[in-house]
């Protein structure tokens, strides 16, 4: 039996006092008013983690939402990336600010910030890491990490980084792409693993095998995914624009999918053949 879990979870970060929300709602593609209006419905459900990123193009808008919101800003973990570097080191460390003062005016902070990708190459990695690491130091941000890395590129941090392991890495998880090698690099590490797409953009709903489960569990074949999430230890990042589909992707915490049933869904396994966005480059 895996554990109970619960949708006010947190989660430590590695070497860090900081903690995350097992569960968390994704913004990517919602702009303007319905990313406003689809963060205040996620935050009405219980979601208790909002991720964004410069590259979604509503920081402002999860910001607006946060502070319409009448919650505290310690009880909302925010999460946001930047996608490359900018020039030099102080344009990108501005970059990072400028998202900083989007989300949390001049004096506010994010909780989580990420590189995005890790295709600016050895030098455009270093330098947003750095950057990275001085937003954390001056406490504009209370963690940082990655997004879409692989194991040469952690690794690779280790030579010049002052903060090691990244506190998280944000990666494409589903049944169909699991990461296996990376996944399993990251828990021996203490780095928390954030499962992006894992609904997988409902392309799969009808998957007999899912569907099958579905009916099993009398679930919708969405949460039975973003429930397999939470027992791989996975953090979910789901995104809807729709309220109801919203609340029912928070609605996973009173069932609990068997251990055979959860073989059932590693067996889908494509590799990275099975992503729809990015599978890593580990070697």
């Amino acid at each position: 039996m895996s554990p109970k879990y619960t949708i006010t979870d947190l989660l430590p970060l590695p070497n860090s006092s900081v903690q995350i929300p097992r569960l968390g709602f994704g913004v990517y593609r919602s702009h303007a008013d319905k990313c406003v209006t689809s963060t205040a419905h996620a935050l009405e459900a219980g979601y208790r983690h909002i991720d964004t990123a410069q590259f979604y193009g509503n920081e402002k808008e999860v910001g607006d939402a946060l502070r319409a919101s009448g919650l505290a800003r310690s009880d909302v973990f925010v999460t946001t990336k930047i996608l490359s570097p900018a020039g030099s080191p102080e344009a990108t460390y501005e970059k990072l600010v400028a998202s900083v003062e989007k989300i949390g005016g001049k004096d506010g902070y994010v909780d989580l910030f990420l590189i995005h990708s890790s295709k600016s190459g050895s030098a455009g990695r270093k330098e947003l890491w750095q950057a990275l690491e001085r937003l954390l130091e001056e406490g504009k941000t209370k963690a940082i990490g990655v997004s879409n890395f692989g194991v040469k590129h952690i690794e690779e941090l280790k030579s010049f980084a002052k903060v090691w392991p990244p506190h998280v890495n944000q990666i494409e998880l589903h049944p169909w792409c699991q990461q296996r090698e990376i996944d399993a690099y990251c828990k021996k590490n203490g780095i928390i693993v954030e499962s992006y797409c894992p609904i997988v953009r409902n392309y799969k709903a009808n998957d007999p095998t899912l569907v099958e489960l579905a009916q099993k569990y009398n679930k919708s074949t969405q949460q039975v995914l973003i429930r397999y999430a939470l027992q791989k230890e996975w953090v979910p990042l789901p995104k809807s624009e729709t309220p109801e589909r919203i609340a029912s992707n928070a609605d996973v915490f009173d069932f609990e999918i068997s251990k055979e049933d959860m073989n059932v869904l590693d067996g889908l396994d494509q590799g990275s053949g099975g992503a729809i966005v990015e599978a890593v480059e580990n070697e």
